[in-house]
């Protein structure tokens, strides 16, 4: 993909004056547009506290990193092994000749500050390009605020968030964002520049255009935050799975169970009046400690969850801030994303229409999905989809937790669909081989028990003339743990280079089919497809019993496995069950007679994977 360089000119950076008797922090905004606000901050500790926490989200980093191996190979050479010394300094002394001035630009947009005419916000990326967090102070925060409305970048650097964090909330704090240079002894002009690639559009302006998708919507207590951030913190898991198990059951409070210890929070929260029950999976927790420093300021957390492979929307609310933030795990992860943006793309609407939705937005301010739909001759389906193509273009975003569309010009100009529209030319190859009817099968499919699962499969490529034979495993999590292709590709540079087009469409379908396979289960139809399955339930109570009924279907077999335990001891042996029928379509209707009975007791599919 490729990447574009930006030229970035602020009048001066960003600093806090302090004096005895008052402090002011003047935010430096980028001076290619006119946008600015200024007023005396009320509560100076929420102020300071949100924006640290903002800028620990753009600045947080989970991708793995390798160790120094510099002692290491010191101490090999000294041993005599491998390479001499003599080599070792000519090759550090040909690296540092050769790409020692070599500066590597800062990735991404700066923090994306919006002036509307209710808030002022504040957007941030995470340098691992995995978590999206959009800081909203209400217009109550401020004293005698004066606003020019608009959009643009803002100087959020590491010496600004030193001096922010030794403001204290005894001193009175004047706040101002412009991009004109302050006092008579300005400092400056700072210039930089930034590469901006298509990747890293991809994933900001998906990750937003998810927000626009319908959600099931969770309400917890500051102290269920708490009691998960604390779990959290105090242990470490060793092994997989290591999700956040939202356990869901239509009348009761949410649990949120954390893998693999299998560790309950029971939530005080609002119950869940969703149509049935069901789990919902998340993965990448760990970065919920940053939310840590919010907890001093909390209300209420919202979560907003989408489905299987899509971020998760957090929002903190903290009274004249909110803070609303957007979990992936598509960090480093050419697999994952892959699968996950397919459901984000929208349907094509017409650019003008798009222009026009835009339009309208930029106009009357915000304004929600019905009161657009009012003002157009579209109806409420088809506004959504052309606002949704409006959020990938940078041209507006979804606020969350108002639930209404804002108008955000991202860049001068709208950006282009096609240019994010796939992550690398080998997934554009891989979308290639899946639009072609028959060119992908799955051959072989083993569930492994405790660890995950192996796909086979057969890619026919027209193009290359010849089928290539792609397989891979993937753990608990979802993660690739081994693959293997015999394609020139592969056989070049292994996975050094990211999966082949091969193993990716066979990813892609294979995520297709067992979404499809699950839908195809609540019908009639596709319950006739099924001669053998097994499915584990689970149904729990707040003081800790529980009970754990594994069902399986084989051809005109139905067997049930019963557990229950209480405080995490069993209290009497495992029951068994076996029952024989006189052909199978009695023995499935039997089961899926079972499966619906559970579910109407409050019995939890744990096998369901929902995101």
């Amino acid at each position: 993909m490729s990447a574009r360089i930006l030229e970035l000119r602020y009048a001066a950076p960003s600093q806090v004056l302090a004096t005895p008797a008052a402090s002011s922090l003047e935010l430096a905004l980028e001076g290619a547009r006119t946008v600015g606000v200024s007023g005396r901050v009320k509560q100076v500790e929420l102020f300071r506290d949100a924006l640290l926490l903002a800028a620990a989200i753009r600045d947080s980093d989970l991708r793995y990193k390798g160790k120094d191996r510099t002692a290491y190979l010191a101490y090999l050479m000294k041993q005599g092994k491998k390479a001499s010394k003599a080599i070792w300094e000519a090759q550090k002394s040909f690296l540092e000749n050769a790409f020692g001035d070599e500066a590597p630009r800062p990735r991404g947009l700066d923090p994306i500050l919006s002036v509307d005419p209710d808030e002022v916000s504040l957007e941030v990326f995470s340098k691992d390009e995995s978590a999206y967090a959009r800081l909203a102070f209400d217009n109550a925060l401020f004293e005698q605020r004066t606003a020019a409305h608009g959009t643009t970048l803002a100087d959020l650097s590491p010496a600004l968030l030193e001096q922010v964090e030794r403001l204290r909330s005894y001193q009175p704090l004047d706040f101002s964002a412009s991009n004109a240079a302050k006092g008579t002894a300005a400092a400056p002009a700072l210039q930089r520049s930034v590469e901006l690639p298509d990747a890293w559009l991809r994933g900001f302006l998906q990750v937003q255009s998810a927000a626009t998708l319908p959600a099931t919507t969770l309400e917890l207590k500051p102290v269920d935050l708490y009691n998960v951030l604390f779990t959290l913190r105090t242990r470490k898991a060793k092994k997989p799975p290591r999700g956040l198990r939202f356990e869901l059951v239509p009348g009761e409070r949410p649990r949120l169970t954390l893998e693999p210890w299998e560790i309950t929070v029971e939530t005080h929260g609002a119950v869940y009046n969703g149509p049935s029950p069901r789990i919902v999976r998340l993965y990448g927790r760990q970065r919920l400690l940053a939310l840590t420093r919010a907890l001093p300021h909390l209300r209420s957390v919202k979560i907003h969850l989408l489905g299987a492979g899509l971020p998760s929307f957090w929002v903190l609310d903290m009274g004249l801030a909110r803070l609303t933030i957007a979990f992936t795990s598509w960090a480093e992860s050419q697999w994952g994303s892959t699968a996950s943006f397919d459901a984000l793309i929208p349907g094509e609407g017409k650019q003008a229409e798009v222009d026009a939705v835009a339009k309208l937005l930029a106009a009357e301010g915000p304004r929600s999905l019905a009161q657009l739909a009012a003002s157009t001759n579209h109806s409420e389906l088809e506004v959504r989809s052309l606002l949704q193509q409006a959020c990938l273009r940078g041209q507006a975003l979804f606020d969350r937790d108002r639930g209404v569309f804002r108008p955000r010009a991202l860049l001068p100009q709208p950006v282009d669909l096609a240019a994010i529209r796939f992550g690398s030319p080998r997934e554009a190859a891989a979308h290639r081989l899946l639009a072609t009817e028959g060119a992908i099968t799955i051959t072989k499919l083993h569930n492994l028990s405790g660890e995950g699962s192996e796909i086979s499969g057969e890619v026919v490529d027209a193009q290359a003339r010849r089928s290539f034979v792609p397989r891979f495993t993937s753990n608990l999590e979802g993660q690739v743990k081994e693959a293997f292709c015999n394609c020139p590709s592969y056989q070049r540079s292994a996975l050094r280079e990211g999966p082949c087009e091969h193993m990716i469409a066979l990813f892609v379908f294979f995520k297709r089919k067992a979404a499809e396979t699950e839908r195809l289960r609540l019908t009639p139809e596709g319950r006739k497809l099924i001669r053998a399955e097994t499915r584990t339930f689970l149904q729990r109570d707040s003081a800790g019993y529980q009970r754990r009924c594994r069902l399986t279907l084989d051809d005109r077999t139905v067997r049930s496995e019963v557990h229950e335990t209480a405080a995490g001891e069993a209290l009497a042996e495992p029951r068994f069950q076996r029952l024989w029928f006189d052909s199978d379509s009695a023995a499935r209707d039997a089961y899926f007679e079972r499966l619906d009975q559970l579910a109407k007791e409050g019995f939890i599919d744990i096998d369901a994977e929902s995101a």
